[in-house]
């Protein structure tokens, strides 16, 4: 073990200066302004036809653990969903649905690894009525807890289903309501704590009105703090409103814009979004008492109707936090813009963003409206490097970050930042991962440009990060949409543990309706932890990977993807049935990761061809049919 740890420190230490250049986007992309939607809770989609896109089989680290049609898993951050246990089991959640219009089916995805293998695709909810966005927690000595938000109905509130051995038996479901009259609750979070995870924290929001709710004590939406230490049957506090948060401060919170975590008697609930602050709510005493720290303050955070603001760089929505070994608490955040040009509708820049890191020992962000560009505004508050961590990379080398259209068409939006869905880790050694979903130059599919997963390390608290690991670099994400990630709040010594959504098609079709239904899986991945802070030249080695050529056969341009683990001079050479060379492409100097190689048929007889990819001593044959 020592040795593993000597080698993942001089290879991270190495690598501090070589982080990757940032390389910006052209300002026209970035000036492009979009009407903020209101955040989705539940109507029917309009009916399209199902189509499966393609999919290959995953890795060895990698593994589908379920399907959904249903591909909403968050309207901004993500809940807990998923927890690896000491004995090496993993539960996870998420939110399931097949039956398309309306998903009268929609509810918890749940599925368990038993140390050995996983369990069949979940093909029920494990809820007994229609609901979504599920939290899950370790529960008890062996047990586990989901909780999630009843749909339809605005009186019925919050469906908790437990058990007291993981893995197995049947579920025992409750019923957890808001105040009286209030008693819809909605994008429920949680978290357990104290002995054998006896304590739960449940943090809610009170239906806003656009979702048929109403306002709740001066607030539309209003968050919401419980706990119970004997496993949901008694409360105390119970729907409890912080008065820091109330409606003296802000008008209104919206759903999956907060998040909760625990370690022993800490606690803490991290909120933000483009209109109001970016919040945290921390106790030190096991939820008793509670202290306010603004780490963003927005110029308008008190924003109404008939409020002309000016631009100004915010938070997004999505974030994630965790504690160190010393309690305090680190997070990161998705970067996006904000503004309400006529004072009524509010805009969003979907070609905007980057991922910020803050900590409870670095200073916190002032309301200026550069506080938070990425863009190295001389206003801006942030560190590249340091405070700004993450953005959109430059994959081609050419100093330019270009997407195939120049429009929001071109990208899945999310109504999030073009770097964003953040989720941040810290193990037993203190070292400090950060992973999120960015869009992503290279990997396309001819009309829209693919959301991909990226890490970075830090292992001296913060002060200094690696460089950019591509966690889905792998062949088998070429036509993938990488999004909604979450780690397991626990890890082992040697890997991360990851559950995310791929699809083949960019953007949703639940809420946005950008492209028609397809069937999308839930994939739980182990990242080696000694892979984070390596770069694409320094990971390594394993065998090349060579696609097969597409399409086959083919009368023009045909393609082929080429994945390599260093740099190297890339060869392509093609041969007919008697072995003649008839064509050879020499693409230069290749970089690390998956490279597109285009193949003209022009010239070339029909039959059938052999290509031959060179990576340096590394070569693989295939075979291709041309008409």
């Amino acid at each position: 073990m020592k040795k593993h740890l000597f080698f993942i420190l001089a290879l991270v230490f190495a690598l501090f200066t070589s982080a990757q250049d940032k390389v910006n986007l052209s300002k026209s992309l970035r000036n492009i302004g979009v009407n903020k939607q209101s955040i989705y809770f539940d109507s029917d989609n309009q009916k399209n036809d199902l189509k499966v896109p393609m999919k290959s089989t995953s890795m060895d680290e990698e593994e589908v653990i379920g399907k959904s049609v249903f591909d909403l898993q968050s309207n901004s951050g993500m809940q807990n969903r998923i927890f690896l246990y000491e004995d090496g089991t993993v539960g996870a959640t998420f939110t399931y649905g097949y039956n398309d219009p309306g998903f009268d089916d929609r509810g918890t995805g749940y599925n368990y690894f038993d140390g050995n293998a996983w369990g069949p695709y979940p093909s029920v909810r494990i809820e007994s009525d229609r609901t979504g966005w599920p939290a899950y927690a370790a529960f008890g000595e062996n047990g586990e807890i989901v909780v999630s938000h009843l749909a339809g109905a605005t009186d019925e509130g919050l469906l908790f289903n437990k058990r007291s051995e993981k893995g197995t038996g049947t579920w025992e479901e409750s019923l957890f309501q808001g105040p009286a009259g209030y008693e819809a609750l909605a994008w429920p979070r949680m978290i357990t704590s104290g002995i054998d995870n006896s304590v739960l924290h449940l943090v809610a929001l009170t239906l806003p009105e656009v979702n048929g709710g109403s306002i709740y004590q001066g607030q539309d939406g209003a968050i919401l703090y419980s706990r119970s230490t004997d496993g949901g049957v008694f409360w105390e506090p119970e729907n409890f409103l912080f008065e820091e948060l109330d409606a003296d401060n802000y008008v209104a919170f919206d759903g999956d814009t907060y998040e909760i975590q625990a370690q022993g008697d800490n606690v803490a609930i991290l909120i933000g979004e483009p209109w109001i602050d970016m919040i945290l709510m921390k106790s030190t005493d096991g939820g008793d008492s509670w202290s306010k720290t603004i780490i963003w303050e927005n110029p308008y955070p008190m924003w109404t109707s008939g409020t002309v603001t000016d631009t100004f760089y915010c938070v997004d929505g999505a974030h994630s936090l965790d504690f160190d070994a010393n309690g305090l608490v680190h997070i990161a955040f998705g970067i996006n813009r904000a503004l309400s040009a006529d004072g009524t509708s509010q805009s969003w820049f979907p070609f905007v963003g980057g991922v910020g890191y803050w900590n409870e020992s670095i200073p916190v962000f002032s309301n200026n409206t550069n506080a938070l560009n990425p863009y190295g505004h001389p206003d801006s508050e942030l560190i590249e490097n340091y405070t700004l961590i993450g953005w959109t990379q430059d994959m081609d080398g050419d100093s330019l970050i270009t997407f195939v259209g120049n429009s929001i068409d071109n990208i899945g939006t999310y109504q999030l930042g073009l770097s964003s869905m953040p989720q941040i880790h810290i193990d037993e050694m203190g070292f400090i991962y950060v992973l999120w979903s960015s869009v992503t130059e290279t990997y396309d599919n001819g009309i829209k440009n693919y959301r991909h997963l990226w890490a970075r390390v830090s292992i001296d608290g913060g002060n200094d990060w690696a460089g950019f690991y591509h966690a889905t670099s792998s062949l088998i994400h070429i036509f993938d949409e990488c999004v909604w990630p979450v780690f397991s709040i626990s890890s082992d010594f040697d890997y991360l543990y990851l559950l995310y959504q791929t699809d083949g098609e960019p953007g949703l079709y639940v809420r946005f309706n950008e492209h028609t239904p397809v069937e999308n899986s839930m994939q739980f991945l182990t990242i080696p932890k000694e892979w984070v802070g390596l770069n694409e030249n320094n990971k390594p080695d394993k065998t090349m990977v060579v696609s097969q050529n597409f399409p086959n056969p083919c009368s023009g341009i045909t393609t082929v993807f080429a994945e390599i683990e260093r740099n190297a001079d890339l060869l392509i050479e093609i041969h007919n049935m008697i072995g003649q060379k008839v064509y050879t492409i020499d693409a230069g100097t290749a970089h690390a990761g998956v490279n597109k190689i285009e193949i003209s048929a022009e010239g070339l007889a029909p039959g059938v061809y052999f290509y031959t990819v060179k990576a340096g001593e590394n070569e693989i044959t295939k075979k291709m049919i041309i008409e």
